[in-house]
């Protein structure tokens, strides 16, 4: 065997070698990419739960102390309730963003019949709890927006060459954006300290 073949054949197996290498590397890379914005996409859902929960606790206490104000309107008072109790049992972004935007609808019914209520606006207990409501509706705005903005991103490197194919080899799936469908559930529920 000539040694020059021997030399020329050891070039291309350290070539190609080479080149495996380096396509491994790239393949672990965005994998690991992949991995880190599904874990964003995971935890930012965990910050939005996190708002929704207190949220929902909150309800209870501002039906209970409009309750003893709002005699006649019994109605209103079962309809943020039955909300309340729909979002709590949703799962999944589509259906909780659904059932969200119900409870929105509700509280802003709320809101409207509690303006009728001289004496129940000016109880230091229900100031407080818009207050509260109010803060964490901020919230809940700030948490959907960093959660769209990681699932846009695992979105954006799941669909795009070459991060696709690295996707597709693995199950990487789109994360839902958190959306509200319609325009009157897009506004937060007016809460007035007037």
């Amino acid at each position: 065997m000539n040694v020059g073949a021997m030399g020329v054949g050891l070039v291309v197996l350290i070539v190609f070698g080479g080149l495996g290498l380096v396509i491994l590397l790239w393949g672990v890379g965005v994998y690991n990419g992949l991995v880190r914005l599904r874990n964003a996409v995971k935890n930012a859902w965990s910050q939005i739960d996190v708002q929704l929960k207190r949220r929902h606790d909150l309800i209870p206490n501002l039906v209970e102390t409009a309750k003893g104000y709002m005699v006649h309107e019994r109605e209103t008072l079962e309809n943020v309730t039955r909300a309340r109790n729909l979002a709590q049992g949703a799962s999944g972004v589509a259906n909780q963003g659904k059932a969200e935007a119900g409870l929105t609808t509700a509280l802003s019914g709320f809101f409207a019949t509690a303006e009728q209520y001289p004496d129940l606006k000016a109880n230091q207990n229900f100031l407080a709890l818009q207050e509260e409501l109010t803060s964490t509706e901020n919230r809940i705005g700030f948490a959907r927006q960093a959660y769209n903005d990681s699932a846009m991103q695992l979105n954006n490197k799941v669909e795009m060459f070459p991060g696709n194919i690295v996707a597709g080899m693995f199950s990487f799936a789109k994360a839902e954006f958190f959306e509200i469908e319609e325009a009157a559930q897009r506004e937060v529920p007016k809460v007035s300290f007037s």
